[in-house]
């Protein structure tokens, strides 16, 4: 039997519980979770104020975040929400996360992340259900 008539394709592969996985995209998922760190960092960085405030919103920014995710967004979190409250909670931090950042200035930035979130937020949905 060939992969595509079991279900799996190139890259896909089965987890525990026959939910399937695509290796690349959720490496993508992961990019663009840690890009939303990055943007937040740079966004506290970027702020027109005192350099102790700028250093202080750049490790607090992400770090709220970081602590959020890993609470309730994660695989492994111990309260993980469920979807669709997964799929908004992750739209909302990247969305928030472009909005600070096209706040302090870097719009462009923030159009190109915005997008690129929401659509692999989507697309991830919709190639890995439940992941």
């Amino acid at each position: 039997m060939a992969a595509d008539e079991r279900g799996q394709g190139a890259g896909v592969t089965r987890a525990e519980g026959g939910a399937r996985r695509n290796p690349a995209m959720l490496a993508f998922r992961f990019g663009v979770e840690l890009a939303a760190y990055a943007l937040l960092a740079w966004a506290g960085a970027s702020v027109n104020a005192a350099l102790a405030v700028q250093i202080i919103l750049a490790i607090a920014l992400p770090g709220i975040v970081i602590v959020i995710w890993f609470l309730w967004m994660a695989p492994r979190a111990g309260r993980r929400l469920r979807e669709p409250a997964r799929l908004i909670a992750e739209l909302a931090i990247f969305l928030a996360a472009a909005a600070v950042l096209a706040a302090v200035g870097h719009v462009l930035a923030a159009v190109i992340y915005a997008v690129v979130a929401v659509a692999g937020a989507g697309l991830s949905r919709w190639l890995i259900p439940g992941a």
